[in-house]
């Protein structure tokens, strides 16, 4: 395997970890966790849970360039849904089907090949789109494990990492 391709695993990998991790968090939350909101303009944990879990999905969408009311139809596809195994089950699904796509781009489509947002002015190229949606799982991921940590929720940092 050449080095792009290795790089994408490494990405896919770590993406992964972001993914697994994030669904052992998930695990954690009790019934009455889920109406928390740190603040009034941030969201509640049942909105971030569904943000998470929908970012592979969404960013996929994204990067095929679909229009906004198919962005949004996946971001709200979770909507009122806070069974713990069905939630679960979509962020392994999604993260799949994101997984399937980066993994079909041949070399010079992943380093190449542009595609813009709907609500971008200029694309970007898939390798990019990759790097996007690892931070965008990390970032949410962490918002993630704060939230549970100020519900009171007995966390470590190497939970993050298992």
């Amino acid at each position: 395997m050449n080095g792009t391709l290795q790089i994408r695993e490494h990405l896919l990998t770590e993406l992964e970890t972001g993914v697994r991790t994030g669904a052992s968090l998930i695990r954690l939350i009790r019934p009455e966790d889920w109406a928390y909101r740190p603040q009034d303009n941030m969201r509640s944990l049942v909105e971030l849970v569904h943000h998470f879990i929908q970012i592979t999905a969404s960013d996929l969408v994204i990067m095929q360039e679909k229009g906004e009311a198919e962005v949004s139809q996946v971001e709200n596809r979770l909507s009122g849904n806070q069974d713990i195994e069905q939630l679960e089950k979509t962020l392994w699904s999604n993260f799949e089907a994101y997984k399937a796509y980066i993994t079909s781009l041949n070399e010079e489509d992943f380093l190449n090949r542009s595609t813009k947002a709907f609500y971008a002015e200029h694309g970007h190229l898939q390798v990019q789109w990759q790097i996007e949606t690892l931070t965008h799982v990390f970032h949410h991921r962490s918002q993630l494990y704060n939230y549970l940590k100020q519900q009171g929720h007995e966390l470590n940092f190497f939970m993050l990492y298992a």
